[in-house]
Order: C-alpha cells, then sequence, then structure tokens
C-alpha cells in the first residue's frame, strides 16, 4: 500500500515538512503527495529529489495535484 500525505490547503513549507518526514520514515518505495498549488508541487518534487526520491508523476487531480515519488 502506498503512503500518501494529504497537504491540501496547507501553505509551505507545511507540505514539504509533511513529504520530508515520510521520506525519513520509509527509506525506500511510494509516497503520493496531495497540494492545492503550484508552488508546493514545485518545493514538494525539488525537496524529495534532494533527498534523492525520484518524481514518478505529478497528475492534475480535482483543484490540485497528486504528485508520486519514488525511493530506492
Amino acid at each position: 500500500m502506498n503512503t500518501i500525505v494529504d497537504a491540501r490547503g496547507l501553505s509551505c513549507p507545511q507540505p514539504v515538512l509533511m513529504t520530508m518526514d515520510e521520506i525519513k520514515k520509509a527509506s525506500q518505495g511510494e509516497i503520493e503527495i496531495l497540494v492545492d498549488t503550484d508552488t508546493s508541487k514545485e518545493n514538494v518534487s525539488r525537496a524529495a529529489e534532494s533527498k534523492g526520491w525520484g518524481v514518478k508523476g505529478v497528475r492534475e487531480e480535482g483543484e490540485g495535484y497528486r504528485i508520486t515519488i519514488v525511493g530506492s
């Protein structure tokens, strides 16, 4: 089962901090992050990549985005 971080309605840096917490817990696998602003989308993607995680996909979903990151 994927881990899902629901950061909709939160402004930066909260979505990034929540994502970093999950990355620390997981160390590998897939994490999906739900955000609702372009800024959060960009910042979460950049932060994940800085920790060695790959952005597998970003898709629009309703009013926001679902970002899927993968760690190995």
